[in-house]
């Protein structure tokens, strides 16, 4: 009898054994997924959803390759913009210039053409006045304003010889002017320059000025 009961005892315990050890599993493996959720009491979806961005302070290192090649290539693209803006600025300040080279020379020959045949001083003397530029303005060059004053009541346009004189009163050289279609009371004041050396010491002289 003795035997049978001792024999009851242990066929009851592993069975019991077993039943605790798969409770404390399941109690361990609760525990750990509570853990894993937020550690702070909120559930695991909700922090899986709002994921801390990285620190980019802790980075590191040269960039990949083809980042430094892709900034590179628009660094390279932005230099080539800057320098073919800078040779389109200097080809228009060309144009421009020669632009305004062309207008002289055209407005010269205008003033010139009209001159020829006037005798004497002209109809529009009383119309023009000079003023002489500072050569500390003019780089040493001897240069002319002149003030051309429409004072008719209609539209007119004036050609202007000015001559250059030396000491002894000899022309040394002759430049011309004038004005286009100045409105009445309106007035232009171009600027008349010598060619000459500026050692030279020469007076302009107002020779002729027509109105026409």
């Amino acid at each position: 009898m003795p035997s049978h009961r001792r024999t009851g005892l242990l066929s009851v315990r592993p069975r019991s054994l077993a039943s605790i050890t798969l409770t404390c599993c399941c109690l361990v493996a609760a525990g750990a997924l509570t853990g894993c959720g937020n550690g702070g009491g909120g559930t695991g979806s909700t922090a899986s959803s709002t994921p801390t961005a990285p620190d980019t302070a802790s980075f590191s290192g040269a960039p990949p390759s083809a980042l430094a090649s892709s900034a590179s290539s628009a660094i390279a693209s932005a230099r080539e913009s800057a320098s073919a803006a800078a040779s389109s600025a200097s080809a228009r300040a060309e144009e421009f210039e020669a632009s305004v080279s062309a207008e002289f020379e055209r407005r010269t020959q205008a003033a010139q053409n009209a001159l020829k045949g006037v005798k004497g001083s002209g109809n529009a003397v009383s119309d023009v006045g000079m003023t002489g530029i500072p050569k500390a303005q003019t780089g040493g060059v001897l240069a002319v304003l002149v003030t051309i004053t429409n004072k008719t009541s209609q539209k007119a346009s004036y050609a202007v010889q000015i001559d250059f004189e030396d000491a002894d009163h000899h022309v040394v050289e002759t430049r011309y002017t004038g004005a286009e279609n100045l409105e009445p009371g309106k007035k232009e004041q171009p600027i008349v320059f010598s060619h000459q050396q500026s050692e030279q010491n020469l007076t302009p002289r107002l020779a002729k000025a027509q109105r026409y």
